[in-house]
């Protein structure tokens, strides 16, 4: 994942841009990165913030950078905005998403006479630099920036910034938003809705579907009119969106609350107490709490003072252990308690395990397990909110696999339907595996109904395999 964050101002846009940009910390820890436009051209910083936060690491540049527009970034993979020169003249860009067809459009850029990518330490290509490639095939810059988006295969939205000001162009279906904000004398292009309101802009517009345009001191103008078919990512209001944001007009913290209350409506158990699994499941677990009367309680604690962000490290097996490690529990909470905790999903189930066992070693009489989000059957395409290197590390995925030996196609749509034998079958394999009490996952309808749009505008791949 990752995030954007954007500045076009009067007077110096640095302090703005610095803070904007920290506000999309929790959606990236691999780099952060930070470009100025200003008298003496481009200004650009990047640095690793695996080890240390933006803030610390980006201080400095506070006080060396100067000028009216800028554009900054989060990323949890590649180093970026990259600053490119063409015959657009000289830009810098970024970009969230995930490309699928990496290899057919190196091969086409090849086969049409451009000569070679920078490889990234890990041997990849950068994904924003192959998106510049993608721009710099066509005569104008609004020409490229839209056929970059018609190539790729999986998701895309970018900002560019060059002399005349931000270009922004949000996914051509939405899956990932872009919205701008705006002050006396100044404007903000952001990812996140929230990362602007302290800095004093106001809601100004979000881009739409596939739409690109130029925001400048004078104002913002539409170059490109969106699409009509959106397929936003549900994941944003389950899991990655910071609460406060909103996307499509519906609060990420909302839709959280409305994900615990249809839960709380199918369900019969009655707990002790209700928790969230922190921090993404805290208000849903609020939500099933309030609308159950069952007491909302906080039996694990989860300590932030040096572990603020909850996607380090990268490697799997550390990423776990870290999980574990930043939970406190509160043993007066536990003690001779029936639990129903609450997690915004259940991807490979490790976590949750482990979660479990502590708080029956614990005392805990007995834990029930509530997931905001319907079972994970697929793979994400289009953003990798699982981080999966293969399908099979879903427990979804390897409980069906035990249940049927071969898996098919219409094998595993049966499984996506929750009044389905075959569902329950699945559901209580998870739940004998993981070692729970009791185990239920938010339906789909319930979880479309949550989110207070129209369900044809919600990418929903990643349960029903549906596109």
């Amino acid at each position: 994942m990752g995030g954007f964050f954007g500045v076009v101002s009067k007077k110096d846009c640095v302090f703005d841009l610095f803070f904007g940009t920290d506000y999309h910390s929790h959606l990236g820890t691999r780099r952060g990165g930070m470009v100025v436009y200003g008298e003496n051209g481009f200004n650009r910083a990047i640095h690793n913030i695996e080890n240390a936060p933006f803030r610390t690491k980006f201080e400095n540049e506070i006080a060396s950078m100067k000028g009216n527009m800028g554009i900054g970034c989060i990323s949890d993979y590649e180093p970026q905005p990259l600053i490119v020169k063409s015959h657009h003249g000289t830009y810098a860009i970024s970009t969230v998403g995930k490309i699928n067809n990496v290899d057919e459009i190196q091969k086409n850029l090849f086969e049409n006479g451009f000569s070679h990518f920078l490889e990234m330490s890990g041997g990849d290509i950068n994904p924003t630099e192959l998106v510049a490639s993608l721009i710099n095939k066509k005569d104008n810059l609004i020409d490229g920036i839209k056929y970059a988006l018609d190539s790729i295969d999986g998701s895309l939205t970018l900002i560019l910034l060059n002399e005349k000001g931000i270009y922004v162009a949000r996914d051509k279906f939405g899956r990932t938003p872009a919205i701008i904000g705006h002050k006396n004398d100044s404007f903000a292009v952001s990812f996140e809705s929230f990362a602007y309101l302290n800095l004093g802009y106001n809601d100004y517009k979000e881009l739409g579907p596939g739409e690109i345009s130029i925001v400048t001191t004078d104002g913002v103008k539409t170059l490109i009119r969106p699409n009509e078919k959106m397929r936003i990512c549900t994941f944003l209001w389950v899991y990655y969106g910071y609460p406060s944001s909103t996307y499509e007009g519906l609060s990420v913290e909302k839709m959280r609350y409305n994900c615990g209350k249809y839960i709380a409506q199918r369900d019969n158990v009655k707990p002790d107490i209700v928790a969230g699994v922190p921090d993404s499941g805290t208000a849903h677990a609020i939500g099933y709490a309030n609308e159950s009367g069952i007491p909302f309680s906080r039996p694990f604690i989860k300590y932030t003072p040096t572990w603020p962000r909850s996607f380090m490290p990268t490697i799997q097996e550390k990423r776990d252990l870290i999980a574990k490690m930043k939970l406190i529990p509160v043993h007066d909470l536990i003690d001779g308690k029936k639990l129903l905790l609450l997690d915004d999903s259940i991807v490979r189930g490790t976590q949750m395990r482990e979660t479990t066992e502590y708080l029956f070693q614990s005392g805990a009489k007995e834990v029930h397990i509530r997931s905001a989000c319907p079972p994970l059957v697929y793979g994400c395409k289009y953003l990798n909110f699982s981080r999966t290197k293969s399908e099979m590390e879903l427990i979804t995925r390897r409980v069906i696999a035990k249940l049927e030996g071969d898996v098919t196609d219409d094998i595993l749509k049966q499984y996506t339907d929750p009044d389905s034998e075959k569902y329950k079958n699945m559901v209580e394999e998870i739940r004998k595996e993981l070692k729970f009490t009791s185990l239920a996952f938010n339906r789909l309808d319930d979880l479309k109904k949550a989110c207070e749009i129209d369900e044809n505008k919600l990418c929903t791949y990643c349960w029903d395999g549906k596109e």
